[in-house]
Parts: structure tokens; C-alpha cells; sequence
């Protein structure tokens, strides 16, 4: 993303006060700066229209980004982290992004409601196995004629990649960015039967720029 269009959506997370904490600031501004992910969803959403759940949203940096390119759907942002939820929801109200909505939800424990477009980015990999699976069916249940299952995430394939992706995701448990620790990288050839098991369309490609991480977006739709 250009620096300029980075530094912008960042401000939305600068502190209320001269001397208050600016992390979210330097991670959002650095995040949006060199990785490719937000750019990769848009593309993949472009041109929809159906409500979008984002699962694991973290800070709802996606709810910015989307709106900055256009792209005005009704969005709502769950995820694990109630300090994050509050954070997303401090940083959309200053932005005034009326279509935005954000609560907590453990998606290892329960599911919300949604029929739409849903975003999975980043987080299948801190979700246990048999949990995993549950909500990828219940993200394919979810989708309606015209939407989307766009899932971004890194992959069990034994490459340098795959190693740097699972020691920065643990080091990011220990600096307390994460709660939690990943769990399970799907396997490309598992995760796209899944999906094709389901009768959807599935894209494959490679999202991870010029960083050193294994990430790959999938996207899904119904034929």
C-alpha cells in the first residue's frame, strides 16, 4: 500500500493523548506499508455486495482499507481479543465508518450468525484442528449467491517460508500480540478438497509480497 494511503488509516489508531501508547499507530502504519494483504482482499471483494464477516479481525484494520478503496459493505469484525475489540471500535468511530460493527466472539468456542461474505485472514493457523474444520464448514454455510470466502493463511508445506511463518507467529505469542499460540497450518491440498468438497470455485495464490512469510489467499465462491 503507498505510504501516504498507510499512514492515513494508521492515524485512526494515534493515541487521544500527546504521550499515550502509539504501537497500534507504528504496527498498523508498518503492517499496511509492506504487507500485501489488504490490497489481495480488496481485489478479492471487489464487485460484491453481500454483508462481510471478518473472523479474527483483530485491531478491524480491514473495515479501513476496504472502506478507503471503495468498497462499502455492511462489515462486522469478531474476534478473541476484547482489548483489540475496543481499540477497532475506538479507531472506526473516529473514522466514522457507520457500516463497521465490532464484538468480542472465542471462535474456538461458539460461532456467530452471518449470511454473506466472510474474511478468515491469518487465524486458522491459532485455531485447534478439529476446530479448524468446524469453522471453515461454518464459513461455507454462511455464504450466499454473489459472496465470497476469502481465507488468507499460512501453509504446512516444510519450506523455509513455512519455519520463518511459525517461529514469528510464536514470537509474536511471546510479545503478547497474539493470544494465542498457532496450533495447525493447513495443507494446501487438504484445505482446497475441503472446499471443493463443498461445491465451491476455489483460487490459490501466493500473498506474501516481498516479505519472508508462507502466506497464501485462498478465495471461494459457489459455482
Amino acid at each position: 500500500m503507498p505510504g501516504e494511503r498507510a499512514r492515513s488509516i494508521a492515524a485512526a489508531f494515534l493515541p487521544a493523548h500527546p504521550l499515550g501508547n502509539r504501537w497500534d499507530y507504528f504496527y498498523s502504519r508498518s503492517k499496511l506499508g509492506s504487507d500485501p494483504l489488504y490490497p489481495g482482499v480488496s481485489e478479492a471483494l471487489r464487485g460484491t455486495s453481500a454483508p462481510l464477516l471478518d473472523m479474527g479481525c483483530g485491531l478491524g484494520l480491514l473495515a479501513h482499507t476496504l472502506h478507503a478503496d471503495g468498497i462499502t459493505l455492511p462489515y462486522r469484525g469478531v474476534d478473541s481479543d476484547a482489548s483489540k475489540i475496543r481499540r477497532a471500535r475506538c479507531a472506526a468511530a473516529r473514522r466514522e465508518l457507520t457500516e463497521a460493527s465490532f464484538d468480542v466472539v472465542d471462535l474456538a468456542q461458539a460461532l456467530p450468525a452471518h449470511r454473506g461474505s466472510v474474511a478468515i485472514l491469518d487465524v486458522l493457523q491459532f485455531i485447534p484442528p478439529d476446530a479448524q474444520a468446524r469453522v471453515l464448514d461454518a464459513a461455507i454455510a454462511m455464504l450466499m449467491p454473489g459472496a465470497r470466502l476469502v481465507i488468507r493463511t499460512g501453509l504446512d508445506d516444510g519450506s523455509g517460508r513455512a519455519r520463518i511463518t511459525r517461529a514469528v507467529d510464536m514470537f509474536s505469542r511471546v510479545l503478547g500480540w497474539m493470544n494465542a499460540t498457532p496450533r495447525h497450518y493447513p495443507q494446501a491440498d487438504a484445505l482446497q478438497a475441503r472446499l471443493r468438497g463443498a461445491g465451491l470455485q476455489v483460487e490459490m495464490t501466493a500473498l506474501y509480497g516481498n516479505t519472508p512469510f508462507n502466506n497464501w489467499r485462498v478465495v471461494a465462491s459457489r459455482r
